[in-house]
C-alpha cells in the first residue's frame, strides 16, 4: 500500500517540475509536510489513528495564518505585514487531527471576486482547460483538488468562493452556516458573511473536514432517503441568462432524482431576493465591510492593488454608517423571512453557476465584461451568504465542461444537508 510520504513525494515532484510557472500554490511547506507524513505513516504502522483526516494531504487558502509568516491574502500589499504569531484555529485543528498541510493556494486578491484572476501571482488555469477561469476567490483550492495536488483544500466563502471553484473544476464544495467554523486567524473579507469550508472529491471528505474544523466529532454520513426528500426549485431570476449546457444538465439531474423518488416542487423566493437587492442597493454588504478592513492602505497603496478590486472597495467606502446599520437591520429581518419560507422543503436546488468556466483572456482585456461576468457568476451562490444558509455544490457527471448542482438548506442544518448531499451524490454516481 502506498504510504502518505509516497503520495506526498509524488505531489512535491510534480510541483517542482512546474515551479517556474507555478500559479496554483503560493507557498509550500515541504519539510513540515514530510515530517507530518512520516508521523502519520508511523501511527498507521503501529495501528494508531487520529481520525479520518490522519495523513490526508491538505492545502489551505492564502488567507489562513501559519505561525511565523505574513498572511498575504493574494496581495502584494500584505507581503510586509508582521508574521502571524500562531496558526489559524482551523489550521491548528487540522494539524491536531493528523492532516498533512503541504502549502497555501492562490486566490483572488483580498478574496474579492468569483472569477479567480490574480494579476500579482498569476491566474491558475482551470483544471480541465487551463485557458478558462478557475473560479474564485478560492481559485488555487479548486484547481488543486481537481488536479490531484491536494486531497482536500480549505477555502473561504463570502459570496460563493468555495462553491464556484468547486463547480467550475468538477469537485465538491461545502459552505457551512456562517460562524459554524471559527474565523480566528483567517484574513477577513466580510465578517458578517465569511464562512470557512472544504473542497474535496466527495461529500464524506467535506463532512469529515467540516466537523474537525468546527470542533465536532467526525462521523460517517447517513444518506437521507431520496423517497422522503422534498426539493424546492426557486425558478425565476436565479435561472435567467443561464447557459444551455447548464440548463440541460440541471433538468436531467432533476429528472433522475425524481425517478429515484424525490419530490420536486417549484418554490419561489424572488420576492425575498428583490427585497435583499433593494436593501443592498447602495453597495453589497461584503464590499462595505471589506472597505473598512482595508481602510488603512486602500488609498495609500492603491497602485499596488488590482484596479478591479480597488474600484469596488473605494466606491463602497463612501457608504455612510447609518446606511450600513439600516442595511444590516433589514437583512436580519430577511434572514428570518427566508428561514420561514424554507420550512416546507428539505433543500432548494439550482445550478451553482449560470454558466461553465469562460475563457480567461477576454475577461482580462475587457473591464466591463469582467464586472458583468463576475456579477452573474456570484448571483446564485451569494444567496446562501446573504440569507445565512448552508450550501453544497456537487459535480454533475457526463458534462462537456464541469457543472455544479447546488443544494441550499436552512441556517444550522449543515449536518442534515451533508446527509442529503451524500444521497444525491450516490444517485449521480450510479
Amino acid at each position: 500500500m502506498m504510504t502518505v510520504r509516497d503520495k506526498l513525494e509524488i505531489i512535491l515532484a510534480r510541483l517542482t517540475a512546474r515551479e517556474d510557472d507555478e500559479r496554483v500554490f503560493l507557498n509550500l511547506y515541504p519539510a513540515a509536510a514530510r515530517a507530518a507524513a512520516d508521523a502519520a505513516d508511523a501511527r498507521r504502522q503501529a495501528g494508531i489513528s487520529l481520525g479520518p483526516l490522519d495523513g490526508a494531504l491538505i492545502s489551505i487558502k492564502d488567507l489562513f495564518d501559519v505561525a511565523g509568516e505574513a498572511t498575504t491574502a493574494g496581495s502584494i500589499v500584505l507581503r510586509d505585514a508582521p508574521p502571524a504569531a500562531g496558526d489559524a484555529t482551523i489550521v491548528h485543528r487540522l494539524r491536531r487531527a493528523g492532516a498533512v498541510i503541504l502549502g497555501k493556494t492562490n486566490m483572488v486578491e483580498f478574496a474579492f471576486s468569483g472569477l479567480g484572476l490574480n494579476p500579482h501571482y498569476g491566474t491558475p488555469g482551470n483544471a480541465v482547460d487551463p485557458l478558462r477561469i478557475p473560479g474564485g476567490s478560492s481559485s488555487g483550492a479548486g484547481v488543486s483538488v481537481a488536479e490531484g495536488t491536494s486531497e482536500i483544500s480549505i477555502g473561504s466563502d463570502t459570496g460563493g468562493s468555495v462553491r464556484i471553484p468547486a463547480a467550475l473544476n468538477g469537485v465538491v464544495g461545502f459552505k457551512p452556516t456562517a460562524k459554524r467554523v471559527p474565523l480566528e486567524g483567517a484574513f477577513p473579507l466580510s465578517p458578517s458573511l465569511d464562512s470557512i469550508g472544504p473542497l474535496a472529491r466527495s461529500v464524506q471528505d467535506c463532512a469529515f473536514t467540516d466537523a474537525i474544523m468546527a470542533g465536532d466529532e467526525p462521523c460517517t454520513l447517513e444518506p437521507y432517503p431520496l423517497a422522503a426528500l422534498r426539493i424546492g426549485i426557486p425558478r425565476g431570476r436565479l435561472f435567467s441568462r443561464s447557459e444551455a449546457m447548464v440548463e440541460e444538465a440541471f433538468e436531467r439531474t432533476l429528472d433522475r432524482l425524481s425517478q429515484a423518488g424525490a419530490t420536486i416542487v417549484d418554490h419561489p423566493i424572488d420576492d425575498l431576493l428583490m427585497a435583499m437587492r433593494e436593501t443592498t442597493a447602495a453597495a453589497s454588504i461584503a464590499s462595505i465591510e471589506a472597505a473598512e478592513v482595508h481602510a488603512d492602505w486602500l488609498e495609500r497603496r492603491s497602485a499596488e492593488i488590482d484596479p478591479r478590486v480597488h474600484y469596488w472597495l473605494a466606491r463602497s467606502s463612501a457608504v455612510p454608517a447609518h446606511a450600513y446599520l439600516r442595511m444590516m437591520r433589514r437583512r436580519r429581518a430577511l434572514v428570518e423571512a427566508m428561514d420561514r419560507r424554507l420550512v416546507p422543503v428539505d433543500v432548494l436546488a439550482l445550478p451553482t453557476t449560470a454558466f461553465t468556466a469562460p475563457l480567461i483572456a477576454p475577461l482580462e482585456a475587457d473591464e466591463q465584461l469582467y464586472n458583468e461576468t463576475d456579477g452573474l457568476i456570484l448571483r446564485n451562490t451569494q444567496v446562501a451568504n446573504q440569507f445565512d444558509l448552508t450550501a453544497l455544490s456537487l459535480p454533475l457527471p457526463d458534462c462537456e465542461r464541469p457543472i455544479g448542482f447546488m443544494l441550499m438548506a436552512r441556517h444550522g442544518q449543515d449536518c442534515r444537508l451533508l446527509d442529503i448531499g451524500a444521497s444525491v451524490e450516490q444517485e449521480l454516481l450510479r
